[in-house]
């Protein structure tokens, strides 16, 4: 996260210093490759690769430019040994040298975590730099301290954020001129005694880390105004904190304090103490009345626990394991915790003492469609919805979910989140993602509650929490964009988010036919609090790749924003005042939305504006309609990106046969449509997701988007053929469609109702072949499963008999059957693939009859044969079933109600709202 908190780092220098340098901008080669930009006094190397070389060659041709160089930016993501030759030759070519910035950082990771920078120490000779007052070391590998940064005596800020600091050296103590330090995100255990000898330090920020003590001779900090120690393990703070005479902000948050001192209250200045999340119970009547104090999420009041007795280890049980079936809804936690894998891809962790009674957790994976899943404009959903129930159950410790995603395409600053509901609004919860295998991704989060979830891929999203005092908010993913706060910016405190966005300037050109055009990267801004700010804030863009501060014409330069809750985009370029540097535009506003800079030599950009913003969130699509080879009257529709299709078709065209994919077209994230069966061809089953022979689809990127359907026909196919088609279209089931596309044809584009046709055949009936079940096949009837959670009969034992194939053997296997007895089907029924599936399938379900867990061993073997499509269907057959079941004892009045959806009424069922 690239969030300053409490007030604007150091760095800003640098900023300002580009600023006042960029009169004097000289462009200088360095050399073969491309080339890089010294702004007067400041030398930027760390906006492409390569910027070791580069300093290394600048070094070696000594221009009198290098001379002036004060301020060096320089990126850490290179070779360890490159970067420590090229650090070593500063000291005798930058003498002059005042901001030193060694950031990694800057490059995200496959599902956009940030990469560290490989620095993990500096050489000795940098300790020669005697007009070095700020130095930037974070995002690195950093296990101490280099030994030359406390010999740099006229060091100002320092900035160690984010490396993997166990400790600090008491030499620290030797800086007499620091008044910024910070050492966030790091594996600090304690602190030296040496740090109360900064007597110039005014900023010290310790937070995110494992320190449980503080030294008292932090007392003697006396210039020090901002002291932030949040998310620490301190059970307790030292008196001499009382005597912090300069101290207006002390941030405390998120630690295990059960007491403070008293004379916290008496600090002359402080205008602002946070000690939420803590274990306070009981304070000072001086602070319990105080304005500035902040004490949410503390247990104030409460009786003191009486002190645990030490545990019994004989005694702890185990953490019971559970593994549910497919066919199981619900399981129990006891108070002694337990650790779940449901048969969905779902994991769950309760610790012991999470719940101090027994508790029946329900659990289901409904399928996603647009009244259940909250997306953002530029989000993709990774994962079917996952509800636990009772909603909004509060347990007395953390309880862990996995949830298991296909990782995505690699996407450029983009990260992955597990999103929940709660109190009708969706939230995302702070994710880790653990890899089983190169293909299968968990995403980790911890529970607050019970409600609905599910997995998305959103753009990198930056935020802090904004105080009256101001801060500066940075994106992690792009440097160049930040939003700075001045200080009386908002009267409380509010969360402030930035999301950045990029668009191939390739597109672009494309759209508005313009070799030169090109735009920023699109920042939406986002706030929590009322919807405008005291004072004005100022957010920084670069400029549009190839334009710079000297070759701009303002003419052709335009600021879009676009209206909260429209798609439509107006130019502001008159309405607000622009500021130029060489690199980027700086511009002011009170309230958040979306930004955007254009540059093109059009004129009119708004609706140009929004036709490129719909082209960012579109997805080129193919639709295939393909029928089995050996059971024509099963079809596969699937919606598939252009990218997946070759891929896609090589693997299944074993199975299937079918027409070439449809053209491409264009769909949005989310967006529903349909197929419709035509020209006397209708679906042969009851489906919940089928209304009158039309099947409804919804299209998420990341997802299969896959259905498989039966179909028939009331013409007559003994006498010939039957052809008919398969059409797709846009929205939600309307109430009539064309029986034959037509007319429709001639209208393309994502307005378009009428999207492809795919022709379908129905081969003509030779003889007595029937449907090709086996008219001479016959067992006596039997039921899998039970009425609550759904029969499969034997009719549908023989459909899936039918769609096996070749696959039989690897069900069986998965089945428990032994290999022998596996053997021994091949060769009684040798001549009759049909016979092997069904023997051995029929063989299986008579041993089942009455047993539990049946129908979940079955979809669990489906499964793991790679034959998810049967399973799928099965899924359907049992939900059908449920559904019906459901309905019945509800007309009798034998259970109450279901619980509705988020988006539906009392009387809507799931299938009914995604129909």
């Amino acid at each position: 996260m690239a969030a300053v908190l409490e007030g604007q780092e150091p760095e800003e220098t640098a900023a300002a210093a580009e600023d006042a340098a960029i009169s004097t901008l000289e462009a200088v080669d360095a050399g073969p490759g491309a080339p890089f930009l010294l702004a007067g006094n400041q030398l930027n190397l760390d906006l492409r690769p390569g910027g070791c070389h580069r300093l290394q060659y600048l070094c070696s041709q000594q221009p009198p430019q290098l001379l002036q160089v004060e301020f060096l930016r320089l990126s850490t993501h290179e070779d360890p040994q490159l970067l420590d030759d090229t650090l070593a030759k500063v000291p005798w070519s930058l003498l002059r040298l005042r901001s030193l910035v060694l950031k990694g950082g800057q490059s995200r990771g496959a599902l956009g975590a940030c990469l560290h920078g490989t620095l993990t120490t500096l050489p000795a000779g940098l300790s020669d730099l005697a007009c070095l007052a700020h130095l930037d070391l974070s995002f690195n590998r950093l296990e101490t301290l280099p030994t030359c940064v406390p010999e740099l005596h006229g060091l100002d800020a320092l900035l160690l954020s984010h490396n993997r600091l166990s400790e600090l050296p008491e030499a620290l103590g030797a800086l007499p001129a620091l008044t910024f330090l910070t050492v966030t995100h790091n594996r600090l255990e304690r602190l030296p005694l040496t740090l109360g000898s900064l007597s110039t330090l005014q900023r010290l920020d310790l937070s995110e880390n494992l320190l449980d003590t503080i030294p008292a001779e932090i007392g003697n900090l006396r210039s020090l105004s901002e002291l932030n120690l949040a998310s620490n393990r301190l059970q307790s703070l030292p008196a001499s904190l009382a005597g912090l005479r300069s101290l207006q902000l002390l941030v405390l948050h998120s630690n295990l304090l059960t007491s403070v001192p008293t004379g916290l209250a008496h600090l002359p200045l402080i205008t602002r103490l946070d000690l939420r999340d803590n274990q306070l119970r009981d304070l000072p009547a001086e602070l319990l009345d105080a304005p500035f104090v902040r004490l949410q999420g503390n247990p104030l009041g409460e009786a003191s626990p009486a002190p645990p007795s030490p545990p019994d280890i004989s005694q702890v049980p185990e953490m019971p394991r559970l593994l549910l079936t497919s066919d199981l809804d619900s399981f129990l936690v006891t108070p002694h915790g337990c650790s779940v894998t449901l048969a969905c891809g779902v994991r769950l962790q309760f610790p012991a003492g999470a719940t101090t009674t027994p508790v029946t957790i329900h659990y289901r994976l409904w399928l996603p469609e647009p009244g259940l899943v909250s997306l953002g404009p530029h989000d993709f959903l990774l994962s079917s919805v996952l509800e636990l129930q009772p909603h909004g159950v509060a347990f007395q410790q953390d309880v862990s979910l996995w949830l298991l995603f296909v990782p995505p395409r690699v996407r450029r600053c983009r990260e992955v989140v597990v999103r929940t509901r709660s109190n009708n609004t969706w939230n995302d919860l702070e994710t880790q993602l653990e890899e089983e295998a190169p293909k299968r991704l968990w995403a980790r989060c911890q529970v607050p509650h019970f409600s609905w979830f599910l997995v998305v891929l959103r753009p990198v999203s930056n935020t802090c929490l904004l105080p009256p005092e101001g801060a500066l908010l940075c994106s992690s993913g792009h440097p160049g964009v930040r939003v700075t706060f001045p200080p009386g910016v908002t009267e409380e405190p509010r969360q402030v988010s930035m999301q950045v966005v990029h668009m191939a300037g390739l597109e672009l050109r494309t759209l508005l036919e313009e070799s030169e055009a090109s735009v920023s990267p699109l920042l939406c801004l986002s706030q929590s609090g009322p919807p405008s700010f005291l004072q004005p804030v100022t957010v920084q863009l670069p400029l549009p790749p190839g334009v710079t501060g000297f070759n701009l014409d303002r003419s052709h330069l335009h600021l879009l924003y676009r209206t909260p809750l429209t798609t439509t985009w107006d130019d502001i370029t008159t309405q607000v005042a622009l500021e130029f540097t060489h690199l980027y535009a700086r511009f002011q506003v009170t309230h958040f939305s979306w930004y955007w800079l254009w540059y093109t030599t059009k004129t009119c950009v708004g609706g140009l504006a929004r036709k490129a913003w719909e082209r960012l969130r579109l997805h080129r699509v193919n639709l295939i309609a393909l029928q089995r080879r050996r059971d024509p009257e099963q079809v596969l529709l699937q919606c598939l990106p252009r990218n997946k299709v070759d891929a896609t078709l090589s693997r299944l065209l074993v199975r299937y046969r079918g027409p070439e994919p449809s053209e491409t077209v264009e769909m949005f994230e989310g967006e529903k449509f349909f197929a419709a069966f035509e020209r006397g061809i209708d679906v042969d089953a009851d489906r919940p997701d089928c209304v009158d022979g039309r099947i409804c689809f919804v299209f998420y990127s990341h997802l299969k988007n896959v259905k498989e359907v039966y179909i028939t026909t009331a013409l007559d196919r003994e006498a010939q053929d039957v052809r008919g088609q398969v059409s797709f279209y846009r929205g939600s089931l309307p109430v009539e469609v064309p029986e034959e596309a037509g007319a429709a044809r001639q209208r393309k584009g994502t307005d378009a109702l009428w999207m492809a046709t795919l022709p379908i055949k129905l081969p003509r009936l030779r003889g007595a072949q029937g449907s090709g079940q086996g008219t001479d096949f016959s067992l006596m009837p039997l039921n899998l499963g039970d009425a609550e959670t759904g029969f499969l009969t034997q009719s549908n034992l023989l459909s899936v008999a039918s769609r096996l194939g070749p696959d039989w053997p690897a069900v069986a296997l998965h089945l428990g059957m032994p290999y022998h007895k596996l053997q021994r089907i091949r060769h009684e029924f040798r001549d009759d693939l049909d016979g092997q599936v069904r023997h051995m399938l029929f063989s299986w379900a008579e041993r089942q009859t009455g047993q539990p867990g049946a129908v979940g061993h079955l979809v669990q073997a489906l499964e793991q044969s790679d034959r998810r499509d049967v399973a799928e269907e099965v899924r359907a057959i049992l939900e059908l079933g449920r559904h019906k079941y459901q309905d019945s004892i509800r007309r009798t009045g034998l259970a109450p109600e279901d619980s509705t959806l988020p988006g539906t009424s009392a009387s809507q069922t799931p299938e009914s709202a995604q129909a």
